[in-house]
């Protein structure tokens, strides 16, 4: 290899996935998925080199298996259960469910297949490794880590002297510049930021070392599987994913996302059990004021008060608009942040706004729809349109 090698432990990925996958495997292990890898900026070139790097690092990785102090870390995690840890004592990366291409015009061909318990938890430890080796590869490291470090202080700065107020945790393992800089801005922001602004991370293996508190819930691709079973009609396998993990975790560990199949449709499968059965809900795309006001209502609908629940904010957000989401709705609700790529990768040139996202469950296409539509990925169009169609079709007949 090139490079160091990337990633070093089966807990250096964020914990949603370990959530996922736990209910996946006692509920729903008879599933095959495949995932695909896009990257969303234009003018992005990979070179062979890198994909060759890219490669070697797939194959380290898929000799790393979870050591027993990492196995006992993850059954400190209340909502971790025995059974669980002891197939991930098991388990181990297949380097045969990745492939791995170049195309003549330098776009990066990547897909996982295999049984979904199993491919679901290549999506981070393969971001983490693309992005590092495209930076390492294209820029000079060194200087992308001195600026990484200065806009850190700044934002420290403003921390400290009453700019910035809110507190968040840290989301930006999938796309940062190096495990070695996200390591190091999590110390700092530790050591420095003295409102211990700082509450979590979602990435584990940093969690385990300086005994921070893991964050994450669940992601799209846990709604997305439900796509392809074929007894549940298509507008109703929010509802069936809900169930599923309030079943599985009793309200513990209770963050819904709701923007799969659109918040609109979210909505009505979010009645009165499950507002009160989750603690809160998660934003990823959309306006963010609009979502949160149409959230609150709905809660006062059922008549809980708002300021029993938590308001999850994680699209995309920098702390200029985490600040302003917080100033608007701190008196309303409780109001928590993931912030990701603006800590673990900002570093004065455009950060990669890379994916690896499901597409398809036992070979049915799987899509999300989002509150935005160009957020969406399906390779299917035609099963787009039918996605959507059947979503509408539920909203409007409700």
């Amino acid at each position: 290899m090139k490079f160091p090698q990337i990633v070093t432990s089966l807990l250096d990925t964020d914990l949603y996935k370990f959530n996922m996958n736990q209910v996946i495997f006692h509920k729903h292990n008879n599933l095959m998925g495949t995932y695909v890898f896009k990257c969303r900026n234009k003018g992005v070139v990979f070179t062979q080199e890198m994909v060759d790097e890219i490669s070697e690092q797939v194959d380290v990785l898929c000799k790393l298996k979870f050591h027993r102090e990492e196995l006992e870390y993850l059954r400190s995690i209340r909502f971790l259960k025995p059974d669980f840890i002891e197939f991930l004592r098991l388990w181990r990366p297949m380097r045969d469910y990745v492939d791995l291409s170049l195309n003549p015009n330098g776009e990066l061909h990547l897909y996982v297949n295999g049984p979904l318990f199993a491919a679901m938890q290549f999506e981070i430890y393969l971001l983490e490794i693309v992005n590092e080796v495209y930076f390492r590869t294209k820029y000079n490291y060194d200087e992308l880590l001195k600026e990484a470090r200065v806009r850190l202080e700044d934002k420290i700065e403003k921390f400290n002297n009453g700019t910035y107020t809110f507190r968040f945790a840290e989301f930006g393992c999938r796309r940062r510049l190096s495990l070695e800089w996200e390591e190091e801005m999590i110390l700092t922001l530790m050591k420095k930021a003295k409102n211990r602004n700082l509450v979590g991370t979602s990435n584990v293996l940093l969690a385990y070392r300086h005994k921070l508190r893991p964050v994450g819930t669940y992601a799209h691709e846990f709604v997305q599987m439900y796509q392809g079973i074929p007894t549940l009609p298509l507008a109703y396998t929010n509802a069936a994913a809900l169930r599923d993990w309030y079943d599985e975790y009793k309200g513990d560990n209770g963050t819904a996302l709701t923007d799969t199949l659109t918040t609109d449709l979210f909505l009505l499968d979010f009645d009165r059990s499950m507002c009160n059965n989750f603690t809160g809900v998660r934003h990823d795309s959309g306006d963010p004021f609009v979502w949160g006001e149409k959230i609150l209502e709905h809660y006062k609908s059922y008549g809980i008060n708002p300021k029993t629940k938590t308001l999850l904010f994680s699209d995309s957000l920098n702390c200029d608009r985490a600040q302003a989401v917080y100033d608007y709705f701190s008196s309303k609700t409780n109001v928590a942040f993931g912030i990701g790529t603006y800590f673990s990768n900002d570093t004065g040139v455009e950060p990669l706004n890379i994916v690896i996202k499901l597409q398809y469950v036992n070979g049915v296409p799987v899509a999300k729809l989002s509150d935005v539509p160009g957020k969406m990925m399906c390779q299917d169009p035609d099963y787009a349109d039918y996605l959507h169609r059947a979503v509408e079709f539920r909203l409007k007949n409700h």
